[in-house]
């Protein structure tokens, strides 16, 4: 695995590092800078190194053509403050004004150059299409440094392409992601819990597979939960559901069974009329939701229940919400699970929380990243490294891709 190091002397080398700035706004406004402050040390490190450094990312989910409220150009200023530096934009990602910008810079100097996704070449299927497009970024300059792991697991221009062109290397972000995630797959200190939320069971299949093979347990809430209450023959009224998926998760308990793996589901929910903060609000019975009625949380039995299931915990690794946490009658199951984390890692449990939504919950309810053992910038990436799947944009750089 080569990192930043094995790149040698690079003053007055251009270094393009693939940072992942992919981070949620309301209008031009940044509502989590997360992910902008966990790129800061791999560009701080390249441009304490002399190198001028020309940073690349993506935002939201344009179709490979330039659209204004997925311009990166809100993140400038935000990445200067935390850099304690001004940072030049450039306007497109390959064209005159990239060229200009990068020409610019100076030995320490930082640029940002326009989203990548606002070409189509960056996320094509079509190999011929991506290379060409990261030959163009490649042309741009002398080395390349992968840290965004919120992408590692695309096989993307920025991402894979671009490291079969140019001298690669591994930046601090991504190296320290995938230490974290080995030791939650190779010999986990137990008792070891998995807890799992967010909307679909079909989102999860294949993690929770591969986890029934290592997991002590799995602790699972979020809109997930009603097609495991389903499958146990209960009544789930409104509530989220993936019929699709009964017979799978009928498997999964029946297995659990087998293997002694503890699946651990709520004995209460708090139920709605309707996906909204105000209304007939109450909490019910987990068997006795309502056949007019919503889970939106686990109630206040589960969630004593689950901090109880962490707190003897070695290792922990979380992904997905416990309800509606954007809604604050619905906010306390995640709560309770981000305290039972915080109490874990103060009694030495190595406590990771997967990314996404799980990262953004946390911080909107007044926790702070250092509370954590580690905070992931890769929901999706750390969920598939767990599938056992292999990650592109990390196995281009260990020499392991297929």
């Amino acid at each position: 695995m080569k990192t930043i190091a094995d790149l040698g002397d690079l003053r007055g080398k251009r270094v393009l590092v693939r940072s992942d700035l992919n981070v949620p706004l309301d209008g031009t406004t940044i509502t989590d800078d997360g992910r902008i402050r966990a790129s800061v040390p791999t560009i701080k490190q390249l441009a304490d190194a002399g190198a001028r450094v020309i940073v690349t990312a993506h935002l939201g989910r344009p179709k490979g053509a330039p659209e204004e409220k997925y311009s990166l150009k809100p993140v400038v200023g935000r990445l200067g403050e935390l850099l304690g530096q001004d940072v030049a934009f450039a306007t497109d990602t390959v064209g005159e004004s990239a060229k200009a910008t990068v020409e610019g810079l100076q030995d320490g100097q930082v640029a940002l150059l326009e989203n990548l996704r606002f070409n189509a070449g960056e996320t094509s299927k079509d190999e011929g299409e991506r290379k060409a497009f990261a030959e163009q970024l490649a042309s741009l300059a002398d080395a390349y440094v992968s840290d965004g792991f919120g992408v590692v697991h695309r096989k993307q221009a920025s991402v894979y392409d671009i490291a079969q062109i140019l001298p690669a290397a591994m930046g601090g972000l991504v190296q320290n992601e995938v230490e974290v995630l080995k030791r939650l797959t190779e010999d986990p200190a137990r008792p070891y819990a998995v807890v799992l939320g967010g909307a679909k069971v079909a989102d999860k299949l294949g993690v929770i597979d591969n986890l029934m093979k290592t997991a002590d347990r799995l602790v699972i809430g979020g809109g997930m939960v009603f097609t495991f209450l389903k499958a146990q023959g209960h009544e789930v009224g409104k509530s989220l559901l993936d019929a699709e998926q009964l017979e799978t998760v009928k498997g999964y308990l029946d297995k659990a069974a087998e293997t002694g793996v503890e699946i651990v589901l709520p004995v209460d929910v708090v139920v709605n009329d309707e996906f909204a903060a105000e209304g007939d609000i109450r909490t019910v019975a987990a068997d006795q939701i309502p056949a007019d009625a919503m889970g939106l949380d686990i109630g206040p039995k589960s969630a004593e229940l689950y901090a109880g299931k962490l707190a003897d915990c070695k290792t922990v690794f979380w992904n997905g919400p416990m309800g509606a946490f954007e809604m604050e009658p619905f906010a306390a199951g995640t709560k309770a699970v981000a305290q039972a984390l915080v109490d874990a890692t103060a009694n030495g449990a190595l406590t990771v929380v997967g990314g996404g939504d799980s990262a953004a919950a946390v911080r909107q309810l007044g926790f702070s990243d250092d509370q954590f053992g580690h905070i992931s910038t890769g929901g999706g990436a750390s969920l598939e490294y767990l599938e056992g799947k292999e990650l592109p944009g990390v196995a281009i750089l260990t020499g392991e891709s297929a």
